[in-house]
């Protein structure tokens, strides 16, 4: 048999035709001006068979340079890390990875424990009490982030750090033009958000200061003086854009007195994958509850006394008074919500930290040996596991010799920062061996210094 799946036979079709009283397709469109028709078939390759077909996928998939082959350095907020095996085992089952959301959440039980899992276990690393059960990605949880404060406040001003991924300030800034809210970018300070530019921003009429921990420099921002500034204007709200798996080592936003946590959960049992799809966390306060996009899983008993999940707070459109809502969001990241859920259960409490803490040690060994390569780090701040390094060549130049020897190299952030052209931000995880940083280290020299 040449084709596996065939959603309609000729048949079929002829059957349906007759079933609606139609004589032909075309029929179907007769409404249609012809004018705007194409009037011409589709300029495609003619169909294969299936084993031909997988043949000339797989030749395209060779070209691609996959992290197997290739030692990654680059990090900028996707970031190769260990995955347990048991992760494509838990998401690869049919009723988790067939689900979407739950219309019938009393049917699924098993979809709404592994959300309520992902709920428990972001609040734990996060510090916050309450957690959705997932949003898309990273950068629209900042734009939910943004929309909640905007929508809470009553308040016109957004103060966004540069130091934020430059990806989610560009969706913040989309955003906001359809609020009319104005967005400030806040100025950098060896790598980190200026406190002083903070302060003479910060008045009245801010909604929210949105700033990333660990930022998207590498560099760990200092959340109790924030803070302090924040909380000079009562009603502005302060939002924490961070990655959890630092969080397993440094102390969470919600210590620190964030309004709103949000994040990706990429870091856990989630591949690079070209950048996507990902998985968005969002945290808050009680207080916010009603005003979260998205949906909560909680916890009940049948009235057997057993054990079960419903879904207790939804923004669907059905459920809510639109004019009410601060969010049109309606939907979730299950399957990655869950292949999050898998990897953190995997890892357990000290596995999260231990993992954290190797990021940390092997990006400590990996500056170290750069410096001795004379690259030395561009900023004096703490860091977690992402470090900038200035070249004296083009970035864009020093990664394709690098690609030759094997390696990815880091982030040019002379792309979307031009006051740092010639600099690398590098990342080194877990996964990197000290074989792996010390060839690197070395390859970096030679090219840095050739």
């Amino acid at each position: 048999m040449d084709f596996r799946y065939l959603p309609v036979t000729e048949t079929d079709k002829a059957e349906m035709l007759e079933k609606i009283g139609a004589k032909s397709t075309d029929e179907l469109f007769s409404d249609i001006p012809e004018k705007v028709r194409l009037g011409r078939e589709l300029q495609l390759k003619k169909p294969t068979s299936e084993y031909e077909l997988k043949q000339e996928l797989t030749k395209m998939a060779a070209k691609n340079a996959n992290l197997t082959e290739y030692t990654s350095f680059l990090g900028a907020g996707v970031y190769d890390h260990f995955i347990p095996s048991v992760v494509d085992h838990v998401i690869s089952r049919q009723e988790f990875y067939t689900s979407y959301t739950p219309y019938q959440p009393e049917m699924t039980q098993g979809e709404l424990q592994a959300m309520f899992e992902f709920q428990t276990m972001i609040s734990e690393i996060t510090a916050m009490p309450i957690v959705n059960s997932s949003l898309y990605d990273g950068g629209t949880a900042v734009v939910e982030a943004v929309n909640l404060s905007a929508g809470q406040t009553k308040k016109k001003k957004i103060l966004i750090s540069s130091a934020v991924h430059p990806e989610h300030r560009q969706l913040v800034k989309t955003a906001a033009k359809g609020k009319d809210l104005e967005v400030v970018e806040l100025d950098l300070k060896d790598g980190r958000t200026d406190l002083d530019h903070l302060e003479k921003e910060h008045d009245e009429d801010t909604a929210a200061v949105i700033v990333q921990y660990p930022n998207f420099l590498g560099q760990i921002e200092p959340l109790e003086k924030i803070n302090e500034i924040v909380e000079k204007q009562p009603k502005s709200m302060f939002v924490v854009s961070s990655n959890p798996l630092a969080l397993g080592y440094l102390t969470p936003p919600g210590e620190f007195g964030a309004d709103i946590v949000v994040g990706d959960t990429q870091v856990f049992g989630i591949p690079a994958q070209f950048g996507g799809p990902h998985c968005g966390y969002f945290a808050t306060t009680k207080k916010l509850m009603r005003k979260v996009p998205g949906r909560f899983v909680g916890e009940t008993v049948d009235e057997d006394g057993q054990r079960g999940f419903v879904l207790v707070l939804q923004t669907r459109e059905q459920h809510i008074r639109r004019e009410k809502a601060t969010s049109n969001i309606t939907s979730n990241q299950a399957l990655n919500a869950v292949a999050s859920s898998a990897a953190m259960s995997a890892l357990g409490k000290n596995g999260v930290k231990e993992m954290s803490e190797l990021n940390m040690q092997k990006a400590r060994y990996t500056k170290n040996q750069l410096a001795e390569a004379n690259l030395s780090a561009a900023f004096s701040g703490a860091y977690f596991n992402e470090i900038v390094v200035k070249l004296s060549k083009p970035v864009s130049e020093v990664n394709k010799k690098l690609f030759e020897k094997g390696f990815v190299g880091g982030f040019d952030l002379g792309r979307v920062y031009p006051e740092f052209e010639n600099h690398m931000l590098i990342a080194t995880t877990e996964i990197r061996s000290k074989e792996e940083i010390d060839a690197f280290v070395k390859e970096m020299g030679d090219i840095n210094n050739g």
